[in-house]
């Protein structure tokens, strides 16, 4: 929050400017999809797909891929539209769940079992992050870079929730089998079959199933009234952010409003969606109320709007123009090298500092390199976001590796062994879509 005071007091900014950052378009955006990814959390909503898509998968009999790839599926998916931290910590229940079949110990236990036990935990932390990279809600890291962009180049086309899922989409689906490809050749042998079927078959995972249907919120049956308004709403609202923009020739129905309405628009008004509707469980309880909303993690908010704040400042002090000036010498780098190099760079970084503190230091100064260089922006900028999200070798990384780690089941050297090669895949698949499938998307050409 130091923005706020400092900015107004050295003068760099009037409080007025700087307070705008803490609640723009982004911010909206992100503050609806807590709120819809609280409800679902609150109606257990979650844990009933995760537990009906790893049945899916399971097999009968088992076929291990299968189950991790059903898993890491899963996770994926509620990541993208969640943070990766929820996505895992909602997750990593249910894999513990399938995991707790399996016997204990290191010594007296198969080998496959120990192996394939550290091969879901793996899966599902990795998967959270992967997940997230798809969509503008999946991670803050994402709504840091389309704020930054909005801001910077006010008169360029903003990055809208679909334009991002037309590149982050197919780049998080190659580096997630990437991943899967890595589990399976690393933790799970030629005889991992026959020897986890002695302990994980479809009975197994329904007793599981009916286990958590004993709970007060049941996962198990029909789905009731509240569950089905909530799934409604998020995806009436997924339809909205795909089919707000389109392309110039099918604008959307956005253009109906004038491009006055953005992507927080609609996060915002299904939000309140879940104010108005029942539940019909009490008379008179909505879908939602402000109780069930303090969970929303406002520290987050507040770093992106920290971040736009800064990259404002960056601009507006002078900082932006000595930074440019001292870059002069990357005009000689060829552009095929420096966008792989700042990827690398990125995801180095944010083994140490959290992934949306990484882009909030990255970005600005990317966005001085690219116009030193004379390239397009978001060349650089794009590569820089991805990279920032790649924090796979250590725990501290990021909170989502901190879920997987206390399990006990995972050490360092696991998250490196899978976590190195995966880091390597992911920056060789951003330098090979960016120029690619990102010129087309972005536009950068």
């Amino acid at each position: 929050m130091s923005p706020l005071f400092l900015f107004p007091i050295f003068g760099i900014a009037s409080s007025e400017e700087v307070a705008k950052s803490y609640m723009n378009d982004v911010i909206s955006l992100m503050l609806g999809s807590f709120m819809l990814a609280l409800a679902v959390e609150h109606y257990n909503i979650h844990r009933r797909l995760a537990l009906n898509v790893t049945l899916l998968f399971c097999g009968d009999p088992l076929n291990p891929p299968l189950l991790i790839l059903g898993i890491c599926a899963t996770t994926a998916f509620i990541s993208m539209w969640m943070q990766n931290t929820a996505a895992a910590v909602m997750m990593m229940p249910v894999a513990t769940g399938i995991l707790q079949w399996l016997p204990e110990g290191r010594l007296e236990v198969h080998p496959a079992v120990n192996r394939f036990r550290k091969g879901v935990i793996l899966g599902v932390i990795y998967s959270a992050a992967i997940g997230g990279m798809s969509t503008l809600t999946g991670t803050g890291v994402n709504l840091i870079l389309v704020g930054m962009w909005g801001s910077s180049f006010p008169e360029e086309m903003p990055i809208s929730f679909s334009t991002w899922f037309f590149f982050g989409f197919p780049l998080a689906v190659v580096i997630f089998f990437a991943l899967w490809g890595l589990l399976c050749l690393c933790y799970l042998s030629k005889g991992s079959r026959g020897v986890l079927s002695c302990y994980i078959d479809k009975s197994s995972l329904k007793r599981e199933k009916e286990l958590l249907g004993t709970s007060v919120i049941c996962v198990t049956g029909p789905l009731d009234f509240a569950e089905k308004m909530i799934l409604a709403v998020f995806s009436l609202l997924v339809v909205l952010w795909m089919t707000r923009s389109i392309t110039d020739e099918i604008p959307g129905w956005g253009s109906l409003f004038r491009g006055r309405v953005g992507d927080g628009t609609v996060s915002v008004m299904m939000a309140t969606l879940l104010f108005i509707i029942p539940n019909r469980k009490q008379e008179g309880e909505k879908l939602m109320d402000w109780n069930k909303c303090k969970k929303i993690p406002w520290n987050v908010i507040l770093l992106l709007g920290a971040g736009f704040a800064i990259a404002d400042g960056v601009r507006s002090s002078g900082l932006a123009d000595i930074l440019s000036a001292s870059l002069g010498f990357l005009k000689t780098v060829p552009q095929l090298a420096i966008t792989p190099l700042v990827c690398l760079v990125s995801s180095s970084i944010t083994e140490f500092t959290s992934n949306n503190a990484t882009a909030t230091l990255v970005i600005p100064l990317l966005i001085q390199l690219a116009k030193t260089m004379s390239i397009h922006p978001l060349l650089l900028m794009v590569p820089g976001a991805i990279g920032a999200q790649l924090a796979f070798l250590l725990p501290t990384g990021t909170p989502s590796n901190i879920v997987g780690f206390t399990t006990g089941h995972i050490e360092i050297k696991d998250m490196i062994k899978i976590g190195l090669p995966l880091k390597v895949a992911a920056i060789g698949a951003s330098s090979l879509l960016m120029p690619t499938l990102g010129a087309f998307v972005f536009r950068t050409q």
